[in-house]
């Protein structure tokens, strides 16, 4: 039988609704009884003690927000009664022990990936596109049409033939399409493209910042080769690229086709060669096939979007389990979404190894915020309407359950945006909330497999790296299966408790690892990419 409600940490003054409360309930939690006040619906917060004005609001045992006025005992809190607040971290206060969960399991765990010559492993075999400017997008969508048309064969969508039938002034729209078969003309190699509106026109340090970004994506694993378009005169010039490429990997050994429009001559002269030349190596990647290999090759990115009151409760612990799972074997993971850390910054410090990192970690939140702040904003709110509408009302309540992904190993490496993961174990990633570009960085720093909690649901995905969507709720899971590949809702319902659901979750990811699962982002075409401009971005 589902509970009704649920304290997270004992030391919480707040009561999460795990379902629908009306007004006059009597609930029954750890030897006390609480009236509700007023209507609650699932996965908002009622109050635990009856609060004063400057009173502090604790969930998951940290401050998450203050009350601006009175709150009943068995009250709702709500945006107008509370405000976000989070205690104040001057720096490492102590070092936090970790008992790692037991692995035996997983210890000799293998999947399928592609072995590169530098020891990484990918899950996926991707020769990628991308233009170092914006001015190159035409081209690159040009290449995309034709090479999706001859490397693809790709059928008509439904949606196509529904439109075709209803010109074809047809009453009743026949949208039927044959049964779904590899029609690849190379079946070990995906053919992907990216296109962005960076490069040039924005301050320098963007422009290099992007150039280090796409190094990231050629050293990326999942990556076979690349095909570069410049125009020639923007601010990230090829040699930029080139120089962070080679800082990465300077014994890199992935073909590059690189071309400049400036020194090409006619669209028409420089197309035909790109598409010879990228033939050549798309063919040749071809040739890549899979091998076995341990889990521990996998760098697994952690992601949180369009999250709601359960989140932190079900969908984010269980990444965290498996975040704590990979570290024990020897595995890689980061932790991303710097101002959706707002509030635990203390116990995140105090979890790193390195004391040189936690004064790093504190100086990119304190930057990071400071340039919000300047442009007259904040890290209060980063909370959105989506949030807010399902019980996450401060910055410091998403944040605290959004750090959930993290699980409780200690902290490797605090790395800043576009520096690539190296170390095993858990690493933190300063990147914005933003979905998309989070998941950009993210793949732009290593992760070959992303995975991304949602509560209300997004078809958000990526161009090189699968991208594993996990529902906090059932409810979501079964509303929309089109986008959703993992249902951590059985954690509210009592169906499963969180090292069940992270074992579960651990065996589907092996399964996308090695090519036998794809993911929904995959299966919709889903390749975002959206590149971090280091002005505001929440």
């Amino acid at each position: 039988m589902q509970k009704k409600v649920l304290k997270v940490n004992p030391k919480d003054n707040v009561i999460v609704a795990l379902m629908d409360l009306p007004a006059g309930e009597s609930v029954h939690l750890d030897g006390t009884d609480y009236t509700v006040v007023k209507d609650i619906k699932a996965k908002h917060k009622f109050a635990a003690v009856d609060f004063e004005d400057g009173d502090h609001i604790i969930m998951y045992g940290v401050i998450v927000g203050k009350a601006n006025q009175s709150i009943k005992k068995g009250e709702v809190i709500t945006t107008e009664n509370v405000k976000h607040q989070s205690a104040k971290v001057e720096g490492k206060t102590e070092t936090l022990g970790w008992i790692p969960p037991n692995v035996d399991q997983w210890k000799n765990r293998t999947f399928m990936g592609y072995h590169r010559e530098d020891g990484q492993v990918g899950t996926e075999n991707v020769w990628l596109f991308f233009p170092l400017v914006f001015c190159e997008n035409k081209n690159i969508e040009t290449l995309k049409d034709i090479f999706e048309k001859e490397l693809l064969h790709e059928k008509a969508s439904k949606h196509q033939l529904l439109l075709r039938s209803l010109l074809n002034g047809s009453e009743t729209a026949d949208i039927a399409v044959e049964n779904e078969e590899d029609t690849r003309v190379f079946k070990n190699i995906d053919v992907r493209f990216i296109t962005h509106q960076g490069g040039c026109g924005g301050i320098r340090q963007d422009a290099e910042a992007l150039g280090r970004l796409f190094a990231g994506y050629v050293n990326n694993p999942n990556v076979a080769g690349a095909t570069v378009l410049s125009l020639g005169c923007q601010n990230l010039q090829v040699q930029i690229f080139m120089e962070a490429l080679h800082a990465l990997a300077p014994n890199n050994k992935k073909p590059i086709v690189v071309y400049e429009q400036q020194k090409s001559g006619t669209i028409d002269e420089m197309l035909t060669g790109v598409i010879k030349d990228s033939y050549e190596g798309i063919k040749k990647a071809n040739d890549i096939e899979r091998k076995p290999t341990s889990i521990t090759k996998l760098n697994i990115g952690l992601e949180c979007g369009g999250s709601d009151g359960f989140s932190g409760i079900s969908a984010n612990p269980v990444l965290g389990q498996v975040s704590d799972i990979m570290a024990a074997v020897g595995g890689t993971t980061m932790l991303a979404e710097f101002p959706e850390l707002c509030g635990v910054e203390q116990e995140l410090v105090n979890r790193c190894i390195n004391d040189e990192d936690g004064v790093k970690f504190l100086q990119l939140m304190k930057d990071f915020e400071k340039s919000v702040v300047a442009a007259g904003s904040g890290f209060d709110m980063n909370p959105s309407p989506g949030n807010i509408k399902d019980g996450l009302i401060t910055d410091a309540m998403k944040s605290a359950g959004a750090a959930k992904k993290g699980g409780a190993a200690p902290i490797v490496e605090v790395l800043d945006f576009t520096e690539y993961a190296t170390k095993p174990g858990l690493n933190l990633l300063c990147t914005p909330g933003n979905d998309a570009e989070c998941t950009t960085a993210l793949v732009g720093s290593g992760a070959t497999v992303v995975l991304f909690t949602t509560g209300l649901g997004t078809p958000m995905g990526n161009p090189i790296a699968p991208v594993v969507k996990i529902a906090s709720n059932t409810a979501l899971a079964e509303k929309m299966p089109d986008i959703i590949d993992f249902n951590a809702g059985t954690v509210i319902s009592g169906d499963k408790t969180i090292p069940e659901a992270a074992d579960e979750l651990l065996e589907y990811i092996i399964k996308v690892a090695s090519g036998e699962v794809k993911t929904k982002a995959d299966l919709l075409n889903q390749n975002d990419f959206i590149p971090w401009r280091r002005g505001v971005s929440l």
